[in-house]
């Protein structure tokens, strides 16, 4: 546990107790951010705080984010042992697979997991992009599917170019529609600003679910 002493308190405790007891570490710290920020990480859930906020508002906020963190650390952890194998792929035996974020009855090698999804990103994507680009009043030049680590997605401004990872379809629908809304805002502003949340959420008011889905996975979004 890593917590400045100004932010003990009993439910504080609690949340730290309830990580613990799911093998989750509690770090905290002081940083020049404007609001919470929490990562979570492979037995480490992170959490940055805005000097002005509270000890109380710090703790009601990490008290309400617990549940969250233990229901994501098993994909957290399964995530980190993927990226470790990457050197191997072509050697790691078959494993589960999820589609849209539901069990399938079959295993498959890295490989042709990797394979499986990006054929099932390229159906869907047409019909996503076809739904979401009048919602969000702009338009894509080109889509393009990568095999990406370390993000969900990004956004060629320029180019109009979107790319999206093709680990998107292990997660509901929902996560894959919010990337695509989310690097369509791009287009209408560069930056991450309060414009540029505020575009998302007219967009797609129930944006925070799936992000909160895809946070702490490993994969960021540009």
């Amino acid at each position: 546990m890593n917590v400045p002493p100004e932010y003990h308190s009993p439910l504080l405790q609690s949340a730290i107790h309830c990580l613990s007891e799911a093998g989750i570490e509690l770090q905290v710290s002081k940083k020049r951010v404007k609001n919470i920020n929490f990562r979570l990480k492979p037995h480490i859930l992170m959490v940055s705080v805005p000097t002005f906020i509270s000890p109380a508002q710090v703790a009601e906020s990490i008290a309400k984010r617990v549940p969250w963190a233990i229901q994501n650390h098993v994909q957290v952890l399964e995530h980190y042992k993927r990226k470790k194998s990457t050197s191997s792929e072509s050697s790691v035996a078959d494993s589960p697979v999820l589609l849209w974020g539901i069990a399938q009855s079959f295993s498959l090698s890295h490989n042709k997991k990797i394979a499986y999804y990006r054929q099932a990103l390229s159906k869907v994507t047409p019909v996503l992009f076809d739904k979401w680009q009048p919602i969000v009043g702009a338009n894509a030049n080109e889509i393009r599917l990568k095999k990406m680590h370390t993000r969900w997605g990004s956004c060629n401004t320029r180019a109009r170019r979107i790319w999206l990872s093709v680990y998107l379809p292990a997660y509901p629908i929902e996560c894959t529609e919010y990337v695509i809304v989310h690097e369509l805002c791009h287009l209408h502003h560069a930056n991450h600003s309060a414009a540029f949340w505020q575009t998302v959420a007219t967009a797609m008011p129930d944006y925070q679910q799936w992000h909160n889905m895809l946070a702490g996975k490993g994969g960021q979004l540009d």
